[in-house]
C-alpha cells in the first residue's frame, strides 16, 4: 500500500494544504490538537473533492443507463460473432459510437477519486511515523499524532501493534473497536448503496448479464473492503466511510429526483408527479416539465410506468403537451370516464360443455329448417297450368283447334339444335355430314 501511495506524491502537497486550511478553521473551535478538528477537516476534505466531482457523477449515471440499454444488442453482437473476436471488437466499438456511450464512464468518480485516497494514505502513515510531509511541517504533524477519534489515533491501524498504539499514546482496544465499528458501517453503506440501486432503480423489463454483474459486485465489493479495510489508518477510514455516506446520499437523491425508466423508482416518481398535477393542477419546477415533454416526445414507446400516467392524467381531466405543461381537457376526462362503455364487450370465455351444447343446438336447428324447406305435401295435388278447352271459331273445321294448340314440329335440319346434347357432344346446330362419310 505504501508503494501504491507513493505514486501519487505528486498530489499529496495539495491534499496536505487543503487539510491544514480546514485545520485552521475548525482549530479556532475545537481546539488545535482535538480529534474534532482534525477528524472535521478530513470530513471537509471528502466533501470538497465530491463536490468537484458531480459532472464526472452525471456522466457515470447516464453511461450507466446507456450501458444498461445496450445490453440486448451487445449480447447479440457477441453470438452472432463468437468465433470472430475481431469482428465482434469492431463491432462492439462502432456501436458504442453510434450511441455516444464510453463504457469507461461509469468508472469516472471512482479513478479521478483514487489518487486523493492513496495521497491523504500517504499522509497518514508519514503523520503516524512522526515525519513531515507537504504543507505539514513538524509542529502540524506531533498535532495531529496527538489527535483521537473516540480515543483512537487518526494514524493508527487494526493491525498495528501494542508497542506503535502506546507510541500514539492509546490503547489497541480502543483502536480495534474504532476501527471495527468504522469498517462495519463503511461496508454498510457500500452495500445499501449498490442495494437500492438494483431493486430501485433498474428496468426490470429488460433482462441482461449486466443485471447479474451488478448483484454479484453488491456482495463482492463490502467484503473486499472490509478485508483492505483492516489495514487502513483510522483517518483513512473517515476518509471512506464520509465518501460512501456521500453516495448513499447522492444515490438516493438520484433515485428520487431522476430514476432510470422502467425502474420501480419511475413509477414511484410518476405517482407522485401525478398527484402533485392533480392538487396543483400544473407541473411546478423545470425538472418536472422536462419528464412530462421527454416522455411526450417518446410517443408510442412509452413503457408501462409512463402510460400508467398519462392514463391517469386523462382521468383527471389533463392533458399534457409537448413543452412538458398539461392542459385542462373535458374532452380527455370524458374519453377517460366513458372509455370503458364504448370500448367494445368481449364475449365471455365458456367451458367446454357449453361449447359443445351450443353446437349440438345449433345443428339441429339447421336440420330442422331444412327438412321444413324441401317437404312436399302429398295430400295437395301440385297446382295446374294449363287452361280449360277453348272455343271453336265458326266455320272451323273439327281438330283444328288440336292443332292449333300443339307446339310446332322443329324442322329436321334444326332438330340437333333443339334437342339436348348428349353426354360428349355439342349442343346447339350439329355439322353437316360429309357425303362421302358412312351413315
Amino acid at each position: 500500500m505504501d508503494t501504491i501511495a507513493s505514486l501519487f506524491s505528486f498530489i499529496t502537497w495539495p491534499v496536505s494544504w487543503v487539510i491544514v486550511q480546514f485545520h485552521k478553521l475548525y482549530g479556532a473551535i475545537f481546539g488545535p490538537d482535538t480529534g474534532w478538528a482534525w477528524g472535521l477537516s478530513i470530513v471537509s476534505l471528502v466533501v470538497l473533492i465530491r463536490i468537484c466531482l458531480i459532472p464526472l457523477f452525471v456522466k457515470q449515471i447516464k453511461a450507466t443507463r446507456n450501458m444498461q440499454a445496450l445490453q440486448p444488442k451487445m449480447k447479440a453482437i457477441q453470438e452472432r460473432y463468437k468465433s470472430d473476436k475481431q469482428r465482434q471488437s469492431e463491432e462492439m466499438m462502432k456501436l458504442y459510437k453510434e450511441t455516444g456511450t464510453n463504457p469507461l464512464s461509469s468508472c469516472l468518480p471512482i479513478l479521478a477519486q483514487s489518487p486523493f485516497f492513496f495521497a491523504l494514505y500517504h499522509v497518514l502513515s508519514k503523520i503516524a511515523s512522526g515525519d513531515k510531509i507537504g504543507a505539514l511541517n513538524q509542529q502540524l504533524v506531533d498535532s495531529a499524532r496527538e489527535a483521537h477519534i473516540f480515543g483512537a489515533p487518526i494514524a493508527a491501524k487494526f493491525m498495528d501493534t501494542p508497542e506503535k498504539v502506546e507510541a500514539l499514546n492509546a490503547s489497541l482496544t480502543d483502536v480495534r473497536i474504532v476501527t471495527a465499528v468504522m469498517i462495519v458501517l463503511m461496508s454498510a453503506s457500500q452495500f445499501f448503496t449498490q442495494r437500492q440501486l438494483m431493486m430501485k432503480n433498474v428496468d426490470l423489463t429488460v433482462k441482461t448479464p449486466y443485471m447479474q454483474q451488478q448483484k454479484m459486485l453488491m456482495y463482492i465489493f463490502p467484503v473486499i473492503f472490509a478485508v483492505m479495510g483492516i489495514n487502513f489508518p483510522v483517518g483513512v477510514l473517515v476518509y471512506w466511510l464520509t465518501t460512501n455516506v456521500w453516495t448513499m446520499g447522492q444515490q438516493m437523491y438520484v433515485i428520487n429526483q431522476n430514476p432510470t425508466p422502467g425502474s420501480k423508482a419511475q413509477d414511484a416518481y410518476l405517482q407522485r408527479l401525478l398527484k402533485s398535477v392533480t392538487q396543483h393542477g400544473e407541473v411546478r419546477g423545470r425538472g418536472r416539465k422536462r419528464v412530462v415533454k421527454d416522455i411526450v416526445a417518446k410517443g408510442s414507446d412509452r413503457n408501462e410506468n409512463e402510460r400508467r400516467f398519462f392514463a391517469g392524467l386523462a382521468k383527471a381531466g389533463f392533458a399534457a403537451q409537448a413543452d412538458g405543461t398539461v392542459v385542462k381537457s373535458d374532452t380527455v376526462s370524458a374519453e377517460a370516464e366513458g372509455g370503458a362503455g364504448t370500448r367494445r364487450q368481449q364475449p365471455k370465455r365458456q367451458t367446454k360443455a357449453q361449447r359443445q351444447a351450443a353446437a349440438a343446438q345449433q345443428a339441429k336447428e339447421a336440420e330442422d329448417a331444412t327438412l321444413s324447406v324441401e317437404a312436399t305435401p302429398e295430400d295437395k295435388p301440385a297446382p295446374s297450368l294449363e287452361k280449360g278447352p277453348k272455343p271453336q271459331a265458326k266455320g272451323a273445321k273439327p281438330g283444328a283447334q288440336d292443332a292449333a294448340d300443339k307446339p310446332a314440329r322443329p324442322s329436321r335440319a334444326n332438330s340437333g339444335g333443339a334437342r339436348q346434347g348428349k353426354s360428349g357432344q355439342r349442343k346447339g346446330p350439329q355439322r353437316p355430314k360429309h357425303p362421302s362419310s358412312k351413315k
